[in-house]
């Protein structure tokens, strides 16, 4: 077992065993194939998945049979290193101008997080037409002003139990800027759909939720209401945090856990070679999070005192973001295609993987 501090994983917890290439074994199936440096992927409830092509700035609707249809490119993209289409988010919007919504998952606006010839900023657009037909309305920003930079962009959209939207923000290389709270970078930002800032936020007039952050790209929440992110640490750590209003996390100050109570200690931490953690899915108290360099799949048992275990060890590559649908399926994104990996034949691809 690779090492992960300060929690060894149980003994005799269920799933395959570490260093055992899942793939290989056959319990892993290919849904989709032939994606180009995917970097988010969001199950719709007819189950579609929507991906973003972080280079090409298309969003692909991607049906359960893998048949793949360009929904549409989002205007504005400027693909630059790490930087380009990012994160995905969608949540029920109002129809307008779509004249058919779907029955399964009725009328939805798509919330997209990209690199701008400027900036990093957040647009919203309606996802006009049914399975099969969709098609982008036109966007509408809300929230532009990011700092971006070749690496450390964050990207990551979620909307929370309470509705809001979280955002996760890089320090865009100025580490300092974390520790800011006049500043977006290095944060988790927290929004009304509409962009505004919401009146219980931590800060007055402020959209930061949360500080110190080096580059959160995965933030989801338990069956219990916990918010969880996962981070890139630099040369040492790799944390999953639990993740609370006001709280500051270290960076640049601490990575990892450190012994300084002014800041949050993560709950757990990994070397950056087993993890550097991208997207994270939680079905109840099991998190799933999708390691890049690490190559692997981290689970863990989020309830007690939290414990991890690792399968898909070098099975898949580099995986980016990972998503449970709403009947229950678990599927990982892989991320060769970026300039980082080594692609396979049919690279990149969403493979479904049993729980």
């Amino acid at each position: 077992m690779a090492a992960c501090t300060p929690v060894p994983p149980a003994p005799g917890q269920s799933g395959p065993a570490q260093g055992t290439s899942a793939a290989t074994a056959g319990i892993t199936s290919d849904v989709a194939t032939g994606l180009d440096a995917p970097w988010s992927m969001v199950a719709l409830g007819d189950g579609h998945l929507l991906v973003s092509e972080r280079d090409s700035g298309q969003i692909l609707d991607v049906a359960p049979d893998g048949a793949k249809l360009v929904v549409g490119t989002v205007p504005g993209v400027v693909h630059q290193g790490e930087g380009g289409l990012l994160g995905l988010a969608v949540r029920l919007g109002g129809c307008d101008g779509n004249p058919e919504p779907n029955p399964d998952t009725g009328c939805l606006d798509v919330y997209a997080y990209f690199t701008s010839g400027s900036d990093n900023r957040i647009v919203r657009m309606p996802l006009l037409g049914g399975a099969g037909r969709r098609s982008l309305g036109a966007p509408t920003v809300i929230l532009s002003g990011i700092a971006k930079a070749g690496n450390h962009n964050g990207g990551r959209l979620a909307f929370g139990p309470d509705g809001m939207l979280y955002i996760s923000s890089g320090d865009a290389g100025n580490s300092a800027a974390a520790q800011d709270r006049s500043s977006m970078s290095g944060k988790i930002l927290r929004l009304t759909p509409d962009g505004s800032i919401p009146a219980d936020n931590p800060f007055p007039n402020s959209p930061v939720w949360s500080l110190g952050h080096r580059n959160v790209q995965g933030i989801a929440w338990d069956g219990q209401g916990r918010m969880w992110a996962s981070e890139f640490g630099q040369n040492t750590w790799d944390e999953l945090n639990e993740v609370k209003a006001g709280a500051n996390y270290g960076w640049p100050v601490v990575e990892g856990i450190g012994p300084d109570p002014s800041f949050t200690n993560p709950v757990l931490q990994w070397t950056t070679d087993e993890a550097s953690p991208s997207g994270i899915a939680i079905s109840g108290t099991t998190l799933y999070m999708a390691a890049l360099r690490g190559e692997r799949l981290w689970v863990i048992d989020l309830a007690g005192t939290p414990r991890a275990t690792s399968t898909l060890v070098g099975a898949l590559g580099r995986l980016r973001d990972v998503a449970l649908t709403g009947d229950g399926r678990l599927y990982v994104l892989t991320n060769n295609t970026d300039g980082r990996g080594n692609p396979n034949d049919g690279d990149d691809r969403i493979v479904a993987v049993p729980k």
